[in-house]
């Protein structure tokens, strides 16, 4: 079974998608586990401080490396991991072959930063990997996280009803999904595509085929580079 550990300063903002849906179904199937960690519970005063100033001066607090490495090392002493993950917009950009990646994985830890970022000696001598979901900041890594987690998360077999839809998802072939159309077969005079109503399985794959390539092509063009 897939594990996560998730280590964060706000618990209470990452909590709620894991919470419904097919996160949530993962998780009552036991496919997954997934367990949150409040770093105050690691800090080393009464007054749970996890950040500090930064040497050499300079605006925004940093993520003290004492309650990190407890976190963390009380962790790896119970099991071991595959990662221990950082999410900070200066990471590798997620990606699909990323997702499908850690998918095969087992036990992995999330470290959300917060402030202005961690201490570098915590990505220095703990983190495996460090990811980012795009070129900006937002205020702590906890929504990164859960973008995170549900791209893994989905491609797990049994997570998803149809398991082959993953498959089907956008950018698995370095290319976009093709158009999809569901009932009524016309409406206000707009029509579904007669090739989708056919019935012949061959011809409809090649449409699709030829469809994702050609919204690639106008959309990410930036993808049939690679």
């Amino acid at each position: 079974m897939m594990r996560f550990d998730i280590i964060t300063v706000l618990p209470e903002l990452i909590q709620s998608p894991f919470e419904a849906s097919i996160l949530k179904r993962a998780m009552e199937k036991e496919l997954v586990e997934v367990h949150f960690h409040n770093l105050r519970d690691y800090a080393t005063n009464k007054y749970k401080q996890v950040d500090d100033y930064q040497f050499g001066g300079g605006a925004g607090m940093v993520m003290m490396i004492e309650p990190i490495d407890k976190c963390i090392s009380g962790l790896k002493a119970e099991r071991d991991y595959d990662e221990i993950i950082y999410m900070t917009p200066d990471g590798e950009t997620l990606n699909q072959g990323i997702a499908n990646e850690l998918s095969l994985k087992g036990n992995m830890i999330i470290l959300c930063g917060h402030y202005k970022g961690v201490d570098q000696r915590v990505r220095d001598h703990f983190i495996t990997r460090e990811i980012s979901v795009g070129d900006y900041v937002l205020s702590g890594g906890e929504l990164a996280a859960a973008i995170l987690c549900d791209t893994v998360i989905r491609l797990i077999p049994g997570v998803l009803s149809n398991e082959t839809s993953a498959l089907t998802d956008s950018f698995q072939d370095d290319l976009l999904a093709p158009p999809i159309y569901t009932r009524p077969a016309e409406y206000k005079g707009w029509k579904v595509p007669d090739i989708l109503l056919s019935g012949h399985t061959a011809k409809i794959d090649e449409w699709r085929e030829a469809q994702s390539v050609k919204r690639t092509e106008e959309k990410r063009p930036d993808l049939l580079n690679k």
